[in-house]
């Protein structure tokens, strides 16, 4: 159930003047770093200005308008790794469709963690920089949930809704879809399949981690799972590992096309035919799934509607406060040259 978020009112000097137990204007010379006050009282102020939240010049600029006619998205992962993620390319450019259209500025900002993130967020808000966020890579117990609700600022969670959660959500299936996955390796014979998973905390990491493990042990059939960084570096490593072991898998699911494309490349490093010895799904299906040799057994979706559906819905919440979650379509599977029969179910 979605609880109503409340708004957030601006800070003002009074309100750091009525806090501290000072006059307007030991405030004002506390901020703007003039004499008249002691520094016991200045540091008691400009603390004080801190937790409340309160940024100077910008903000009161913008309380003169209504909007910002911005939206904002933070993405808390190292900067190098966006040069390997075709996914959140294809959803900026969905999201810039519908912006561009609106005349409506995307702000963009990468930090190193959550904690920074939601104090980009709190910044963003205090000075009025936009009007809604869009929050990616949900984790289990996710913290900005509750910070964005109490902060009253706009938002939608693209991915997986948080039980009890106060941010509507824009969603799709993965369990059911890493099921039919696992269901197809199953019906080509394969009794060991692995997966290489992308990071641990993420809640769409979690929710395919359980379906595989899950629908694999309904079947009967013998699972690992490895989780990385997303980056293909540690794709390759998952991979040797995977295959050097005593008995390796005979089918691999990635997370990603990338964490695929280097599977793949580890397999033909080691000599191996693709699909007879070892058959390969990447999730998220790209250009690059469909230029290797041999092209990728994929998950198919569009994310560049995905971006458009989820920038709508924002301009939505902020424009009617619309609460509701909405699913998008789920992936599909689409088989390529990269699967096939086990040999040993010839």
């Amino acid at each position: 159930m979605i609880k109503q978020a409340t708004g957030h009112k601006r800070v003002t000097i009074a309100d750091i003047a009525k806090a501290v137990g000072v006059s307007k204007g030991a405030v004002s010379y506390a901020l703007n770093d003039k004499p008249g006050i002691s520094d016991k009282t200045r540091k008691k102020i400009l603390a004080k200005a801190e937790q409340l939240g309160w940024y100077p010049n910008s903000a009161a600029r913008a309380l003169s308008a209504a909007k910002a006619n911005a939206c904002g998205l933070v993405l808390s992962r190292p900067a190098r790794t966006l040069a390997f993620e075709p996914f959140f390319m294809q959803l900026i450019a969905g999201v810039e469709s519908e912006l561009s259209a609106r005349s409506i500025a995307l702000a963009i900002q990468v930090v190193d963690s959550v904690e920074l993130e939601m104090q980009v967020y709190k910044r963003w808000w205090a000075e009025r920089r936009v009007d809604g966020v869009l929050v990616v890579d949900i984790r289990e117990n996710d913290p900005r949930i509750e910070f964005l609700a109490e902060l009253g600022l706009p938002a939608l969670v693209v991915g997986p809704p948080l039980k009890n959660h106060e941010i509507p959500a824009l969603w799709h299936d993965e369990y059911g879809v890493m099921e039919e996955v696992v269901r197809y390796l199953h019906a080509l014979g394969h009794q060991y399949i692995a997966r290489v998973a992308g990071v641990p905390g993420f809640l769409h990491t979690v929710t395919r981690t359980k379906s595989f493990l899950e629908t694999a042990k309904e079947l009967k059939m013998k699972s690992k799972v490895l989780t990385t960084d997303f980056m293909p570096e540690s794709g390759a490593q998952a991979t040797r590992k995977l295959l050097t072991m005593t008995e390796p898998p005979t089918a691999v699911i990635y997370d990603s096309d990338i964490l695929a494309v280097a599977g793949l490349g580890v397999a033909h490093e080691m000599g191996l035919s693709i699909p007879q010895d070892l058959s390969i799904v990447a999730w998220d299906d790209s250009t690059f799934c469909q230029l290797v040799h041999p092209p990728l057994t994929a998950i198919s979706r569009d994310i560049h509607s995905y971006g458009a559906t989820a920038c709508r819905k924002l301009l939505d919440i902020i424009d009617s406060n619309d609460m509701t979650d909405e699913e998008s379509p789920s992936g599909k599977l689409i088989p390529r040259a990269s699967t096939g029969r086990h040999q040993e179910a010839l």
